[in-house]
């Protein structure tokens, strides 16, 4: 953890220059003190911000690559799964690693929080138990077992507002789940491999694959999808599929490298940015920050890349912190400016005020 005393730098330099993120608690306290403080502001993410972001702190004691991972939506926690068979628990506001737990028997792969800050859904990567399990973090439990699919889980999605996910498979279907009951509640066949994602509210679900996103409402799923929307002829796998925070957006990404940002009330295809395609073992990960302004990608070369929502031109990229070869697993901090990339190290990106010429604060 060698960039540690970087990070708590960094975090300093925006206490002294009177900013605070828009993720307020990350700066509630800083090594135990806490931050006391006469006027709070905000600084608005711009393309001069995410230009000057760099890698604050990482952590690099990882024994294979970060396979998943994801932001608790009110805590400051974070959760890996790695190749390395780890599920890891951290707390990104004191910058420290809180536990391990390693699923040798079964594998990690995909990882997501429930609302709980350390119970968490995963999937296996053993290739012979494909069941999804809820798992509390704190002494170690398994809670339930969600047996159903037959092949790898390849796209999780947990609902905000109720105790309800949705899991996309290699077996060509998507499973509905109640977090209270070991059997699926709902079944969708697909021709492809699903990307699966609820929007922010989750009344609504949707499921990507073939070229089309398919709109299901959450209650009347069985009705089939009230929409159905092209993404230019990009045919290939669907990696990922997600709603920005106000739903009004919705990005596709797809083995062949491309980003595709799409009106979700519309169906209109915005834009389209392109990267290098990925392995047919890789995922293309990318994600919206929190205004949904900017879109951030991984990509097949391991460079991150950064667009304008509203220009559709790129903004800043990044060659790979690391010399891996392949799509860094990327996550934009709820509410924050901070995202995190994770390969064979997981690393933390956070803007530097030295880099920045001229700024405005909002009081």
């Amino acid at each position: 953890m060698g960039g540690t005393s970087k990070f708590l730098l960094l975090l300093l330099d925006f206490i002294y220059n009177h900013f605070l993120f828009l993720f307020t608690s990350f700066f509630s306290y800083l090594s135990g003190t806490q931050v006391e403080r006469e006027e709070k502001v905000s600084l608005e993410l711009s393309e001069e911000i995410l230009q000057s972001m760099e890698v604050g702190m990482s952590f690099k004691d990882y024994n294979g690559r970060i396979s998943s991972m994801d932001f608790h939506r009110t805590s400051s926690y974070l959760v890996t799964a790695s190749d390395d068979e780890s599920i890891r628990l951290y707390d990104v506001a004191a910058g420290t690693s809180l536990k391990t737990i390693n699923s040798k028997k079964y594998g990690v792969d995909l990882v997501c929080f429930t609302s709980h800050p350390t119970t968490v859904i995963y999937s296996s990567k053993n290739g012979w138990d494909e069941s999804l399990r809820l798992l509390s973090l704190h002494d170690n439990k398994y809670l339930r077992y969600f047996k159903g699919h037959h092949d790898r889980v390849v796209s999780l999605s947990l609902c905000s507002r109720k105790d309800c996910f949705i899991s996309g498979s290699l077996d060509r279907t998507v499973l509905l789940w109640d977090q209270r009951a070991e059997k699926c509640q709902g079944l969708l066949h697909v021709q492809g491999r699903p990307a699966i994602s609820y929007d922010d509210q989750g009344l609504v679900f949707a499921v990507a694959f073939g070229g089309y996103v398919r709109m299901f409402d959450a209650r009347k799923y069985e009705k089939g999808p009230f929409e159905i929307f092209s993404v230019g002829g990009d045919i290939s796998d669907a990696n990922v599929v997600k709603f920005s925070n106000d739903g009004r957006l919705m990005l596709l990404t797809t083995a062949d490298g491309h980003v595709h940002v799409v009106d979700s009330f519309r169906g209109t295809l915005l834009s389209t940015y392109n990267v290098t395609p990925v392995s047919c073992n890789a995922t293309l990960e990318a994600s919206f920050s929190p205004d949904g302004m900017f879109v951030i990608s991984s990509s097949g070369d391991g460079s991150i890349y950064s667009w304008s929502v509203r220009t559709g031109k790129e903004v800043a990229s990044w060659r790979s912190a690391t010399s891996d070869i392949g799509p860094p697993v990327i996550k934009w901090a709820p509410g924050s400016l901070m995202f995190a990339t994770g390969s064979s190290e997981l690393s933390f990106w956070v803007p530097d005020l030295s880099k920045i010429g001229a700024y405005v604060v909002k009081k």
